[in-house]
């Protein structure tokens, strides 16, 4: 079904704010997933603008991006694939497509938006092993370099191709909600897109922001910790929806035994892509990433045991309430 970006903010504006002392907490549904925002501002004005900002913005990056809207640029290039059409994409697009060049670029082909036509096969058989021809068929249809682009536009030149930006759509929404925060003077944030999270400043009871580790095998409970002030932290694993990652290189699901990835890092997208790559390189490839990227911090939980890279040993945090 169709939804409008006027009918996706009013989905997302049904709750209303809840004031918490200075603070102010949003709670609404998004890009397939729950949310909330919670954040002290100047004064109730600039909080309530940034809302209808935050919320617009996240409606109009929806209507444009999500694959489940036959009408957004997503659903649009996904449906024509193979036809020749091409199609215009928005600024918003150009620069959501030069993360993807940069990531996938970055971990040697590990993030790839063209592993849906993979992941669509795997869903659409319930997990039956292809056979040789049609895993072959099924690589030939996966690649970040066969989305055929020029100046401002771009189209899908396979059918049966498919772009999935739910890789790092969520957590590049976080960092642009994040920025919008910024410009309506707000710098005590904590941004939860679906776990994917954000924060600055400082929470309600003072110090840095305390966030839940989930436990692989007890997903309502926490394992542990991290204290965060300004950095982005996600998780990636197989531990609530099962064997969801398919690896771009063999277009199977990854079976390495890492079922946990939690990442911190400057901003969210990066965290986030962080996860994934690491899920799917297993527990070695994993700890080299962490190791050999700047800025960032990581924790693996395997059947090999827990790995924690030496930078995300300084934020974890035991036996204190939580945040998130």
């Amino acid at each position: 079904m169709a939804l409008t970006v006027h009918e996706l903010l009013a989905r997302m504006s049904a709750a209303a704010p809840e004031r918490h002392g200075d603070y102010v907490r949003v709670a609404f549904p998004a890009l397939g997933t729950q949310n909330a925002l919670l954040c002290r501002a100047p004064h109730a004005a600039a909080a309530e603008a940034f809302r209808r900002a935050a919320l617009l913005w996240l409606a109009e990056f929806e209507a444009q991006f999500s694959r489940f809207i036959p009408e957004s640029l997503v659903g649009r290039l996904n449906a024509t694939a193979g036809n020749g059409d091409w199609h215009t994409l928005p600024a918003a697009a150009q620069e959501l497509f030069a993360l993807c060049d940069w990531f996938h670029w970055k971990t040697g082909g590990i993030f790839d938006p063209t592993v849906a036509a993979a992941a669509r096969w795997w869903s659409a058989t319930s997990g039956r092993a292809p056979t040789d021809a049609e895993l072959s068929a099924t690589l030939e249809l996966v690649g970040w370099a066969k989305v055929e682009r020029a100046p401002g536009r771009a189209r899908l030149p396979r059918a049966g191709m498919q772009l999935d930006l739910g890789g790092i759509g969520k957590e590049y929404a976080v960092d642009q909600v994040f920025a919008l925060a910024q410009r309506h003077g707000i710098t005590d944030l904590l941004i939860d897109f679906g776990r994917d999270l954000r924060v600055c400043g400082r929470p309600p009871e003072g110090g840095d922001w305390r966030l839940g580790l989930e436990h692989p095998q007890q997903p309502d409970a926490c394992w542990g910790g991290v204290a965060l002030t300004n950095a982005a932290l996600c998780c990636s694993g197989d531990y609530r929806r099962g064997r969801h990652l398919v690896d771009p290189r063999t277009g199977r699901p990854a079976v390495n035994g890492v079922h946990a990835v939690w990442a911190i890092a400057p901003t969210c997208t990066e965290a986030g892509i962080l996860t994934t790559a690491a899920c799917l390189l297993g527990l070695a490839g994993g700890e080299k990433l962490f190791e050999q990227t700047p800025g960032a911090a990581g924790c693996i939980w395997s059947d090999q045991g827990l790995f924690q890279s030496r930078r995300f040993q300084k934020y974890e945090i035991q036996n204190i309430p939580i945040s998130a």
